[in-house]
C-alpha cells in the first residue's frame, strides 16, 4: 500500500474534481490518499487573493487575463521568462510538512503552481520523495512543465508527445478522471436526450464561477434556432437570474446531479474544455467549443478539435450549424461520440503512479490498473 498526497487547487470546481476521482480510485486499489489545497498551502490570505484575483480577471477583464496568459503561460520553456515558481516558493514550507506527516511515498500535483511548486523541491532536494503530474488541460502551456518533476499524466498522446518534448521528462497518456457516475451504459451512449416541446435540448455550461462571454446572447441565438437552451451558470445566482427573465431559457444554478443533467442534452456548448467537456464526452454527448474564456480555455477548446474530439464554431451561424448536424442521428455525431469514448479507453492513472511510488519505470503496472 502507498501514500500519496494529492495536491489540488480551490480554482472553480475542476481541478478539486480531478483529484477527488483519483483519490477514489486509489483507494479502491487499496492505497491511502491525502488532499492538499496548494492555496492554502499559500501564506494567508495570499491564496484566497489569487484565486479572487483569477476569478475577478476571466470574469471582468478578460483582455487582462489573456495578457498574462500569454506572458507566463505560453512561449519559452527554459525559465527565461515570467514564471509563477516565486509564489509556488511560498508554499513549501507548508507542503512539507504535510509531507513529512503523511509520511507520503509521491505526491501528485494537480494543477499547474502546484507542479511548479513539486518540481522545484524535487529538483533542489527538498522534496525526497517523487512527484507525478497530472495534467488536466489538452493544451500544455509552460507553467505544467518543470524538469524537477518525475513524471506527466496527461489526457491524449499528443499531450504526452508534448511534454516529453519541451519538458524532457517522462510523460504517460491516462486518459480523463471523470467519475463512472457519468459513464453511459454502451446502449444509451450517444443518444440524443429527450426532445421537449422546446426542441432538442442544449447545455450551455458556464462553469462552477458562471464565466463566459455573450452567454445571454448564445442563449437566445440557441432558442431563435428552436433548440431548448439550458445554461448551467454555476454559483453565480445574478447570471442565473439575468438568464432567467428570457423566454424560452432554462437558467440553473448550482447542478447536484450533472450526470442527469448531461444524460438530457442533446449537444453541450462549453467555453473552457475542462471537466465538464470531458464529462460529456464521457456520457457520449458531443461538445461544441464557443466563445472560450481567454487563455488555457481558448487554447484549450482549439486542440480539442483539432484532435477530432469536439467541434469549434467561431461564431454564431457556425454554432447553429454545428447544432444542427450534432443533434441529427448521422455519421457527425457518431464519429464526435466516438472519440469522445475513445479517450476513456486509456490505461489509467493508478498503474503509473503505484509503478512510480515502488521505484519501477511508468507503464509496470503493479496489481490494479486504475
Amino acid at each position: 500500500m502507498s501514500r500519496v498526497l494529492l495536491v489540488s487547487a480551490s480554482m472553480g470546481g475542476g481541478h478539486d474534481a480531478v483529484a477527488a476521482e483519483l483519490a477514489r480510485r486509489l483507494r479502491a486499489a487499496g492505497h491511502s490518499t491525502r488532499t492538499a489545497d496548494v492555496l492554502a498551502l499559500l501564506p494567508p490570505p495570499l491564496g484566497a487573493g489569487v484565486r479572487a484575483f483569477y476569478r475577478t480577471t476571466v470574469r471582468h477583464f478578460p483582455v487582462v487575463y489573456g495578457g498574462i496568459y500569454a506572458a507566463f503561460f505560453r512561449g519559452r520553456d527554459d525559465g527565461r521568462g515570467p514564471s509563477s515558481a516565486p509564489l509556488a516558493d511560498l508554499a513549501r514550507e507548508r507542503l512539507a510538512a504535510v509531507v513529512a506527516e503523511m509520511r507520503a511515498d509521491v505526491v501528485v500535483p494537480v494543477f499547474h503552481l502546484a507542479a511548479q511548486l513539486t518540481g522545484r523541491m524535487r529538483a533542489d532536494g527538498s522534496l525526497g520523495v517523487p512527484s507525478a503530474v497530472v495534467v488536466t488541460d489538452f493544451a500544455v502551456h509552460r507553467q505544467w512543465l518543470h524538469p524537477g518533476n518525475d513524471l506527466h499524466l496527461c489526457l491524449t498522446a499528443d499531450a504526452a508527445d508534448e511534454v516529453r518534448r519541451r519538458a524532457g521528462r517522462p510523460a504517460v497518456v491516462s486518459g480523463p478522471l471523470v467519475s463512472d457516475r457519468f459513464r453511459a451504459p454502451r446502449s444509451a451512449a450517444g443518444r440524443r436526450g429527450p426532445a421537449p416541446d422546446g426542441g432538442e435540448t442544449v447545455l450551455v455550461s458556464a462553469g462552477a464561477w458562471g464565466v463566459g462571454s455573450g452567454l445571454e446572447a448564445t442563449a437566445r441565438l440557441l432558442r431563435g434556432a428552436g433548440y431548448l437552451p439550458v445554461v448551467a451558470c454555476g454559483r453565480d445566482e445574478r447570471l442565473r437570474r439575468r438568464l432567467s427573465r428570457h423566454p424560452g431559457v432554462r437558467a440553473l444554478g448550482w447542478v447536484d446531479d450533472m450526470p442527469g443533467l448531461l444524460a438530457a442534452a442533446s449537444v453541450v456548448v462549453d467555453n473552457a474544455a475542462g471537466q465538464t467537456a470531458l464529462e460529456a464526452l464521457a456520457r457520449g454527448v458531443p461538445v461544441v467549443g464557443y466563445r472560450p474564456i481567454p487563455g488555457h480555455g481558448a487554447d484549450g477548446v482549439r486542440r480539442m478539435a483539432a484532435l477530432g474530439l469536439s467541434d469549434y464554431a467561431r461564431g454564431p451561424w457556425e454554432l447553429v450549424q454545428c447544432a444542427d448536424r450534432l443533434t441529427a442521428q448521422g455519421a457527425a455525431r457518431q464519429r464526435r461520440v466516438a472519440a469522445g469514448l475513445a479517450l476513456f479507453e486509456r490505461p489509467g492513472a493508478v498503474a503509473p503512479l503505484e509503478a512510480l511510488a515502488a521505484g519501477r519505470p511508468p507503464g509496470t503496472p503493479a496489481v490494479s490498473a486504475g
